[in-house]
This record gives C-alpha cells, sequence and structure tokens, in this order.
C-alpha cells in the first residue's frame, strides 16, 4: 500500500462529526502540509486552484467536502424544518452545483456529483436528518470504493503488461520498463493510485526494473508529485526525464509500456490526460511500445461519442510564464489536457472491472459496450 496520505478523513461517528483534511500538492516536495476542509466552499477552492488534483480525489474531496458541510448544519440547513425534504433536496443540490464549476475536464467530478444526487432523491427518506446523513454514508462508501477500485486497477494492469512484454524480457528473468506522464499515484486519488497503482502492483510483483516519469510541463505535476511520489516508495529503476526526452529513451534504452491516467473516456476510447500525454501516444505507436490508459469505471463517459466533444480547461498564461522563465509579455496558450485518439491506446483502457481492448471496424475502442456489460441495473 501506498504511504503517502492524499487526504485524511475521520468518518461520522455517535461523538463527533466528520472531519476532513488534504495535502496541499503546490507545496510538495519541500513541505507536506494539510489544509482543514470545513465546508463546501473549502473543497472548491482546493480543486481549482489545484492544490489538490487528479480526477479521482476531485471527485472524493468534493464529496467528502459536501459531507463535512452538511454535517456542521450550515445556517441555510438550520432555517429549515425538520420535515422539509425538498428543501433540504434543494440546497444540496445549490452547493453540488457550485462543486461541478471547480474544474470542467474531469468527468469523475460530476459522476460523483450525479450518483448523490440519486441518494438525496431516495423518497424513502423523511427527514432532513435522513438525508444530511444518506450524503454523508454515501460520501464514505465513494471512499471506500476508490481504494477498492484502485487496487484492482493495479492487479489488472500490471497483468496486462507482463502478458505483453517480450519472451526474451520474460525468458530472462527482466522486469517491466515503463513509463508515465503526470501523477496517477496516491496524490491523484484517495490511495494507492491509477497508472502509477499498476506500477506499484508491479514491484510489488518484484517484475519492475524502472520507472520513468515525464517531468510534465507546464506545471510539472510528474517532477513535483510522481518523482516525490517514487523517492518516497523506493520505486525500483525511478528516474524523470523532460517531456521531450521519451522517445529517445525509447530509441536508446526501450520501454516495455506506458501507462497514463485519465480525466474522461469517451464512448469510442478517446481519452482526455495531462496535456502531453497525446505526444507520448505517438512516439510510443512509432516505436511499437503499449500503450496503457488505466482509470476508474467513473471516468468512462458513453454519452460523449468522441474526444471533439471532452471540454479542455485552459489554465491562466501565468502558471507557464512562472515555470519557464519566459518574459512577462509574451502571450501563452496553456490547455491543462489534451486527447489521445483511442487508435493510440494500443494496450487498452485498464479498469476495476477489467481492460477494455475491444476493437470496432474503424480502430476505435467499444467502450460503450464494455459499460453495459458491466453496469448493474
Amino acid at each position: 500500500m501506498a504511504s503517502l496520505q492524499s487526504l485524511k478523513y475521520s468518518p461520522w461517528s455517535v461523538d463527533q462529526a466528520p472531519t476532513l483534511s488534504v495535502l496541499d500538492q503546490l507545496l510538495i516536495p519541500e513541505i507536506k502540509e494539510y489544509i482543514p476542509i470545513l465546508n463546501v466552499q473549502d473543497a472548491w477552492t482546493v480543486i481549482r486552484t489545484m492544490q489538490i488534483r487528479g480526477a479521482p480525489l476531485i471527485a472524493i474531496v468534493a464529496a467528502l467536502g459536501l459531507a463535512v458541510d452538511v454535517s456542521s448544519n450550515p445556517a441555510e440547513l438550520q432555517a429549515l424544518e425538520e420535515s422539509d425534504i425538498e428543501g433540504t433536496r434543494a440546497i444540496l443540490r445549490e452547493k453540488m452545483e457550485h462543486l461541478k464549476t471547480s474544474r470542467p475536464t474531469a468527468v469523475n467530478l460530476f459522476n460523483a456529483m450525479a450518483e448523490l444526487d440519486q441518494i438525496i432523491a431516495d423518497e424513502s427518506l423523511t427527514s432532513k436528518s435522513a438525508v444530511t446523513k444518506a450524503v454523508v454514508d454515501y460520501a464514505e462508501y465513494m471512499l471506500d470504493r476508490d481504494v477498492k477500485d484502485n487496487e484492482a486497477i493495479g492487479k489488472f494492469g500490471a497483468e496486462a503488461i507482463l502478458n505483453t512484454m517480450s519472451a526474451e524480457r520474460k525468458e530472462a528473468g527482466m522486469g517491466a520498463r515503463v513509463v508515465t506522464i503526470c501523477n496517477t499515484g496516491s496524490l491523484a486519488t484517495a490511495h494507492y493510485g491509477t497508472a502509477l497503482g499498476v506500477v506499484r502492483e508491479l514491484a510489488k510483483l518484484s517484475q519492475l526494473e524502472s520507472i520513468t516519469a515525464l517531468e510534465t510541463r507546464p506545471y510539472n505535476q510528474g517532477s513535483r508529485l510522481t518523482a516525490f511520489e517514487i523517492t518516497e516508495e523506493n520505486m525500483p529503476g525511478g528516474q524523470l526525464i523532460c517531456d521531450s526526452m521519451a522517445a529517445y529513451l525509447m530509441k536508446v534504452k526501450g520501454v516495455d509500456a506506458c501507462v497514463v491516467g485519465a480525466d474522461r473516456v469517451c464512448a469510442n476510447g478517446d481519452t482526455a490526460n495531462k496535456i502531453g500525454t497525446y505526444s507520448l501516444s505517438i512516439v510510443a505507436k512509432e516505436h511499437g511500445v503499449p500503450f496503457y490508459v488505466a482509470s476508474p469505471f467513473t471516468t468512462l463517459d458513453v454519452n460523449l461519442t468522441d474526444g471533439s466533444l471532452i471540454p479542455i480547461e485552459e489554465r491562466p498564461a501565468q502558471e507557464m510564464l512562472e515555470s519557464s522563465r519566459a518574459p512577462s509579455s509574451i502571450p501563452c496558450w496553456n490547455p491543462a489536457f489534451d486527447v489521445t485518439p483511442a487508435s493510440y491506446i494500443t494496450g487498452g483502457i485498464v479498469t476495476e472491472k477489467g481492460v477494455i481492448t475491444e476493437r470496432n471496424p474503424d480502430g476505435s475502442l467499444n467502450v460503450t459496450a464494455f459499460v453495459n456489460r458491466h453496469t448493474t441495473t
């Protein structure tokens, strides 16, 4: 299990309301400091300012932030009668709508709010207290589910990578040489990680020769966060390279697999992830390196047919200017994400329910069929 904690949560009990604090990832690796989350606005702020990031973690912090908020009996809820169910639902939905405005690309956030909306709509809830308690209970369930899902993703992903390694390397007893971009470990989830969770599983099986992190310009999530996780846990063969070095690494030293995370996966398998992922997928395909996307089932968005429909967040120019020492007057275009076409995801999409590898005649991935098979009715 990963040693780093992206959040600290104390659950609801008879004696106390739940509490939540999150690790300020803008201060990593120099400082480990936790920020208390007392209400929905606090949760919105840490998501918006990227003090926490990673699609799964964004969803969990939003859900737990709502749970902490309603448990504190805020003024707007205090003003309602205990029997005012519709008023309670309206206030909770207003808070959830606000959370959804924090960041636009990661679908996990929107799916989490949709799940909570279904919970509060339950007609068996007959009081204000019952509605708010249902929100807290379900948010805590989502926290537990995230950890278990990440561990399952790790197992499926490690198995898939080992199955595609060359026979020569296997016979020689060599482990996998893996490349990743951005941060997809404990700092991007409630715990363990998605793509980096796959790497953790390989290490646990003594099947990891090396893990190479791209620095992930311009915000450096790879050099600040993934490199930090690699060194904190002494992962075998950990190293950091510039984003532009990936192609030469594959040519000169060899790579067995690329594994990345995702903020949204469309019905055809097109995938939004941190800017630079698309470039990495192109060079991986050119060098015959299997390319995997590791993401929870909640990241699959079959309502969008393809990647052209994914809203791409554009970040402030200052983020690029400050990290590049560029002249302050130069205009910047700073998209936070790009879209990798399904045809470049040659290994498949790894979820906690299995690996999506089924292709349509046009080369796209049949995500819709996978979702339909694994959706509980």
